[in-house]
């Protein structure tokens, strides 16, 4: 179980150990508290063994350390951003990602993310300050189709290579182009359709929508 909340407030903690998690893509750090409770947090990058970290208002500003965003100074990089406060880290938690504060104003904090997208987030939502660890994720080459299966991947056949009985973009007179546009074999839109929460979406809060791939991402 990973920590995300970070609400264990003015107790100091000690890093234990660095690990692997495979069931994601940065680093885990366990950490041990002074009063003997110990929990996994996600590993900033530049965090060692034997560092001490800190939740809470009044704590300083460095790396590994979760403070609201209402007293994290502009400019820093951040990550497992909350959107909701109390509810836990939902924001830049992947390998080697990081937003940052750019601008406050009344109950409001401005963060820009990795993707590029600028949205407002209130002021008593958590961050913790640093990077995410482990930014050569990106660069892991996979080199052979076992290690995929390894990863509980399996072989994917698309659409237009079956029969007409198997989906709906298959069959045709020698090789087609699907002749509709993608879908699913029950024949829901693959592309295209809204996939958010009409209850729950939060787009009122968002300043600058994510750039296109093709335009390339902003450098944070």
């Amino acid at each position: 179980m990973i920590d995300f909340k970070r609400n264990k407030d003015g107790i100091p903690a000690r890093v234990s150990s660095i690990e692997y998690d495979p069931n994601r893509n940065c680093f885990i750090s366990l950490v041990e508290y002074t009063d003997g409770e110990k929990r996994y947090i996600l590993a900033p990058m530049g965090i060692r063994v034997g560092d001490e970290i800190e939740s809470g208002l009044r704590c300083e500003p460095k790396v590994g350390n979760a403070m609201p965003l209402s007293a994290i100074p502009g400019g820093l990089e951040i990550h497992n951003i909350e959107m909701t406060a109390g509810q836990g880290g939902k924001l830049v938690r992947g390998a080697g990602n990081a937003g940052r504060v750019v601008a406050k104003e009344a109950d409001w904090v401005t963060i820009v993310l990795p993707s590029g997208e600028m949205r407002m987030v209130r002021k008593e939502c958590r961050a913790t300050i640093g990077r995410v660890s482990n930014p050569d994720h990106q660069n892991v080459r996979i080199g052979k189709a076992g290690r995929k299966r390894h990863m509980g991947r399996r072989p994917h056949v698309r659409g237009k290579a079956m029969n007409p009985v198997a989906h709906p973009m298959g069959g045709g007179e020698g090789r087609s182009n699907g002749g509709r546009h993608p879908c699913s074999p029950t024949g829901k839109p693959a592309k295209g359709g809204k996939t958010r929460n009409p209850r729950k979406v939060s787009n009122n809060r968002i300043i600058r929508r994510r750039k296109n791939k093709r335009q390339g991402q902003l450098t944070l």
